[in-house]
């Protein structure tokens, strides 16, 4: 099929921005209601809706995403009459998370009612980094163009990061908490360990590849992390802050090393850390530049962190 016949629907962000940086951009027809990167997609049109409101507390965000589950429902619906509109060939989904995106059992049945086409589905299941350059040359091979050179550039770059931070010593290694929810507190994990390694740091409470634990806040002020890095899932920069700001209230807040120290920062953790897309680099660079400002200075200060 050649590539100006593609009509691809994209239902989760991080594969919007592997099929843009792939150079098919123009090839999208149809999107996801959280993807916005590149800008240029928010005015396509919409294929799923979220059955949550997301401008809720957390802990209220976190009560309902558990109701809806335990109700053996979905947390978004596909809208079918809209596929139905776009005729796409190929549909983009994953099946790593029910909590982050439309899942891969729901697009199957959406597309079993369409009439009008018969997409090809591609599903990601993104870990670990290795998992996010296999899947950019899924994607890749599926729509019939090659990643070879996008994969490289991004390889390139990561090294580039574990070059520099590989002559640390021991004590320059800070240990870090990520921070991914705030009620009930969780710590990010899939491919942030890797990524926290890579920038310098040593990661605490979470297993690289696997899913994000719950965190007790004892256990937190117990193990005392050097560093506290907010990169909440689905947030930007001024509600995570707003978030991270709520537990400041805590009696034991101020006896934290990275309080005293001054190292909580927050993070965009929507457009960076949350995606496992191309810009999993770029949150990289970022855990880089946060803790090892004497080597790093990439430039994402106020606008991808800031300090708390």
């Amino acid at each position: 099929m050649g590539n100006q016949n593609l009509r691809i629907v994209s239902l989760i962000p991080s594969a919007t921005e592997i099929i843009a940086a792939l150079g098919l951009e123009n090839a999208i027809v149809g999107r996801s209601h959280e993807c916005d990167y590149p800008p240029s997609v928010k005015d396509l049109p919409v294929c799923t809706a979220a059955r949550l409101n997301s401008e809720a507390p957390s802990g209220e965000i976190h009560q309902n995403v558990n109701q809806i589950l335990h109700s053996a429902l979905s947390i978004y619906q596909v809208k079918i009459d809209v596929l139905e509109e776009l005729k796409p060939t190929h549909i983009i989904t994953q099946d790593q998370c029910d909590v982050c995106a439309v899942s891969l059992q729901d697009v199957e049945a959406a597309v079993a009612e369409l009439t009008q086409s018969q997409p090809k589905i591609i599903s990601l299941q993104p870990n670990s980094l290795a998992d996010v350059w296999h899947d950019i040359e899924r994607v890749a091979s599926a729509l019939g163009v090659r990643s070879l050179d996008l994969i490289e550039d991004l390889k390139a770059r990561v090294n580039i990061c574990q070059q520099k931070t590989s002559c640390l010593s021991l004590e320059e290694l800070l240990t870090v908490a990520c921070i991914e929810w705030t009620d009930p507190l969780m710590t990010a994990a899939n491919w942030i360990p890797e990524l926290v390694t890579q920038a310098g740091g040593q990661p605490l409470f979470s297993v690289s590849g696997q899913p994000s634990p719950i965190l007790t806040w004892d256990t937190l002020v117990a193990t005392n992390p050097d560093a506290i890095i907010f990169m909440l899932c689905g947030f930007g920069l001024h509600r995570t802050r707003q978030e991270a700001m709520a537990l400041t209230e805590h009696s034991e807040w101020e006896k934290l090393h990275a309080v005293q120290h001054k190292r909580v920062y927050v993070t965009d953790g929507n457009a960076y850390f949350n995606r496992p897309g191309p810009r999993l680099v770029d949150s990289l660079e970022i855990l880089a530049e946060i803790l090892h400002p004497e080597i790093f200075a990439y430039g994402y200060k106020g606008t991808a962190w800031e300090p708390l």
